[in-house]
């Protein structure tokens, strides 16, 4: 069965080009444009692994990951945080929260599709 991932990012360029590579790697793919309905979407149907990105509107990044990792139920499901803020206290903010990985942006789609890889277990 294929893995579900879950792009939770509100600038268009980047889900477009996220969403294309992920599907060419194989994977289902739901986009949310924003912090609450990447929380919306997670809670109906909870992907294998969720590329969220830090500044979003509604909710950020942050809250989206602590409000998954305070739910029992999402236990399971990996987080990616994709972000452009690459300074090291936002890094360990994001993974203090329970973030699995953190990318800062910009990144190479080779090393972003290895680390979906590895996070996913393949």
């Amino acid at each position: 069965m294929n893995k579900k991932v879950l792009i939770a990012d509100d600038e268009q360029n980047i889900v477009i080009s996220l969403e294309f590579l992920m599907k060419r790697e194989g994977y289902q793919v739901q986009v949310a444009n924003d912090g609450e309905e990447a929380v919306r979407r997670i809670r109906a149907e909870p992907p294998d692994l969720v590329l969220l990105d830090v500044m979003m509107p509604k909710k950020s990044g942050f809250e989206v990951c602590q409000e998954i990792r305070s739910d029992p139920a999402m236990a399971g499901v990996r987080i990616l945080m994709l972000t452009a803020k690459g300074r090291d206290t936002e890094v360990a903010k994001g993974l203090a929260l329970g973030a699995d990985a953190y990318m800062t942006k910009p990144f190479s789609t080779r090393e972003l599709v290895d680390k979906v890889r590895d996070l996913l277990g393949q």
